[in-house]
């Protein structure tokens, strides 16, 4: 594919007289419109004659397939939409999105944002712990599900005066509906041509999505519809979307991956895209791609360093060709895997870098640019970012040094705020700049080079992680008497969570305890926030105000030097 023609040309070019205009004109979108993030996705494809093309190529566990056309896309968010305003959900109302990667959940997100309503998507391992922390904070009103997570969801009701419908959609009617339940089902309600969608403008919330932070509550941060205009450009000149492609990105939708480019930006593009309701296996993967033609490929580094550690063999088993750009996110992408992968699939993964806060890609290696294996790339064109001394928070001048990354506000997709927590998000900014919370070098030629979180959030197979949720969780073990939280070093996962921890006197430590400990974070939390190893300790490093000293026991973890523990009080 030598030939293809990239949609950004010239990343230089692009650079020069760059404006957002670019992007509104595209979307027929001028200043003042009406813009309603479903609607684009949706009405506007199929206006614009693209009705019948394929929208969601769906594969489920067993290998089930469904495919949905922009039609079908467009009237199944009518239908969701028409079934919540039955419900009395209203504009700006927050509706929970708790499913599996299955139709429903694209389909759902869309509907609630043609009402008017904050669509607020969570990952359906969430434990109900860390489902009640986040509808609590959103004053959640509605809750879509399904049965086999329903039973979390009963065990918090009680604590959420707010909740006011749990929507089940696959609802077989064995077992009777409980309090503040109804079901609803795509398949058997009658689809509504005729929607009026929502008026929403530039400044409408859409999503809320929950980030891990290092002390207190996960934040929810706010985005708003006018963020289409950064994730359709973005999407269009990092990740190639084009016409005929057929697309994958593999992240989950309780992620803001999973929105931004796994719904909004490839159908406000009108691309084909595919999505599979399977764990990792790299066979599966691997066939996936094979079966579909995928040709542009949106992943994760563990995901990439799990298919080298599946071997260059597998590869050669299926017929991979029909790829044409590989991205990856959420994590530094190390250059063992770019080299691997341009080996292996004859193209390099191009890292990109963004937030859940910046709702859109902010660096990021383009095509046609040269990759340098490991560097996550340049700023995107109208994107001002640069590394700023932590202390006095002005940019450095000179190359190679190593600060906080940090961007001009005002693109299209920032954040607007973090729900019912003001002062947090005011905080993100100094002296002009928005503060990322990542470390980065910018070498001579403007390429960005991660170093590390600038807090304690760890980043696990590129979810973050609060130390501070799971140390909380931890002390509801009986037990427990304290605990710290850090990260340590995986091969696969690049990091993963530990636990050092007192015990209460009675315990003794032992592996069927450690196991114990594991598997009630696990339930209470999610799979990503169970420690991956337990320490037992006699006590815990802290400061003489009582604060436990995480930097020491995470610079033991790497092997780095533990620095001035002048604080440490004395034991």
């Amino acid at each position: 594919m030598s030939n293809h023609k990239y949609n950004i040309g010239s990343y230089e070019k692009r650079l020069q007289n760059f404006d957002w205009s670019i992007s509104k004109q595209e979307l027929s979108y001028k200043d003042g419109d009406n813009i309603n993030i479903a609607w684009y996705c949706t009405d506007r494809i199929c206006n614009m004659g693209k009705a019948k093309k394929t929208a969601l190529i769906w594969e489920g566990l067993t290998g089930e397939e469904k495919r949905y056309t922009y039609n079908d896309i467009r009237l199944a968010s009518n239908t969701i939409g028409t079934f919540l305003k039955g419900l009395n959900i209203k504009p700006e109302d927050r509706v929970c999105l708790f499913m599996d990667k299955i139709p429903e959940l694209y389909l759902g997100f869309l509907g609630i944002l043609k009402i008017g309503a904050i669509a607020q998507p969570l990952f359906s391992a969430f434990g109900d712990e860390s489902l009640l922390i986040r509808l609590e904070n959103a004053g959640t009103k509605a809750i879509i599900t399904q049965k086999k997570h329903v039973s979390k969801v009963r065990k918090i009701i009680d604590r959420l005066p707010a909740l006011k419908h749990i929507i089940i959609v696959d609802y077989d009617g064995k077992k009777p509906l409980q309090e503040r339940e109804v079901s609803f089902s795509l398949e058997t309600s009658t689809p509504v041509d005729k929607f009026d969608t929502y008026p929403t403008k530039a400044e409408s919330p859409s999503v809320i999505h929950y980030t891990s932070g290092t002390t207190g509550q996960p934040k929810g941060v706010k985005h708003v519809h006018y963020s289409l205009i950064s994730q359709y450009l973005t999407a269009k000149w990092t990740l190639d979307l084009q016409d005929d492609d057929i697309y994958w990105c593999t992240a989950d939708p309780g992620w803001v991956t999973g929105t931004s480019y796994g719904i909004i930006a490839p159908w406000s593009l009108g691309v084909t895209q595919c999505v599979m309701d399977v764990g990792f296996s790299a066979e599966k993967w691997y066939e996936f791609i094979q079966k579909h033609r995928i040709t542009k490929w949106y992943s994760a580094p563990t995901a990439i360093r799990s298919l080298m550690k599946a071997g260059d063999e597998l590869v050669k088993k299926y017929d991979l060709s029909s790829l044409v750009h590989l991205t990856s996110v959420g994590e530094p992408l190390n250059s063992e895997a770019v080299i691997w992968s341009e080996r292996v699939f004859g193209k390099p993964f191009y890292d990109t870098f963004w937030q859940t806060e910046t709702g859109s890609i902010m660096i990021a290696n383009y095509p046609g640019m040269k990759v340098k294996p490991g560097s996550m790339g340049k700023a995107f064109p109208g994107i001002t970012a640069t590394v700023v001394d932590p202390e006095t928070f002005e940019p450095y001048k000179e190359p190679g040094k190593i600060g906080l990354i940090a961007f001009k506000p005002g693109w299209p997709s920032m954040m607007r705020t973090y729900w019912n927590n003001e002062e947090t998000y005011k905080n993100k900014f100094k002296n002009g700049w928005y503060l990322s919370g990542d470390r980065s070098s910018i070498d001579n030629e403007g390429y960005f080079w991660f170093v590390g979180r600038d807090d304690d959030v760890i980043n696990t197979a590129g979810h973050l992680v609060s130390p501070f949720e799971v140390e909380s969780a931890l002390l509801e073990h009986p037990a427990v008497a304290e605990s710290a939280v850090v990260s340590k070093p995986d091969e696969v996962n690049m990091e993963v969570v530990k636990a050092f921890i007192t015990l209460k006197p009675g315990y003794k430590p032992s592996a069927d305890l450690e196991l114990d400990i594991m598997n009630f974070i696990r339930k209470k939390l999610s799979p990503l926030a169970m420690p991956q190893a337990v320490e037992y300790v006699d006590s815990l490093p802290k400061t003489r105000s009582g604060k436990i000293m995480r930097r020491v026991l995470h610079a033991k973890e790497w092997g780095q030097d533990i620095g001035d523990i002048s604080t440490l009080e004395n034991d």
